[in-house]
């Protein structure tokens, strides 16, 4: 059967794979390469790249096809499997949300369940990583705005007497 542009460039990219892994030397790459382009059929063209991995191009008819090599295919679309938002992790965000209108009674629960939707998540692929972040940093926001507060409070009746 005679061999197609497509056919020669085919092959020619398979010696390119081949040069570049170092299967072949430099001048016998470019002396297949010439070959490759001079190529009139499929057969002359297997013979250049049949020591190649990756390497079959088509045969003729009567001959079965080799299978398409995995790298050529197009990845195979999984569907996602369906991943749930993390409780302790949505948890945190609405106790980290729920801190200043509580005057910063829900921020320990928020860091508290922040820090363990983290591990879960990481446990178990769940989504909600960026909640339990959230809370985390409004939790302990709200932490270190009580503490400043009252060190403030502290510092102003040691002043006051």
């Amino acid at each position: 059967m005679r061999a197609s542009h497509a056919d020669r460039e085919r092959a020619v990219d398979v010696l390119k794979a081949g040069f570049a892994e170092g299967r072949l030397q430099q001048a016998e790459y470019e002396q297949r390469i010439t070959r490759a382009y001079q190529a009139q059929t499929h057969h002359e063209l297997q013979m250049l790249v049949a020591d190649l991995p990756q390497g079959p191009v088509p045969q003729a008819q009567f001959q079965p096809r080799p299978a398409v090599p995995a790298t050529f295919m197009p990845m195979p679309v999984q569907m996602p499997m369906p991943v749930h938002t993390n409780g302790c992790a949505t948890g945190a965000l609405v106790c980290g949300i729920l801190t200043p209108m509580t005057w910063g009674a829900t921020a320990i629960p928020a860091v508290i369940l922040g820090h363990k939707a983290r591990a879960e998540i990481r446990r178990t692929g769940e989504r909600g990583d960026g909640q339990a972040i959230a809370g985390i940093v409004i939790g302990w926001l709200g932490i270190g705005g009580w503490a400043l507060f009252i060190l403030m409070m502290i510092l102003l009746g040691i002043a006051g007497h």
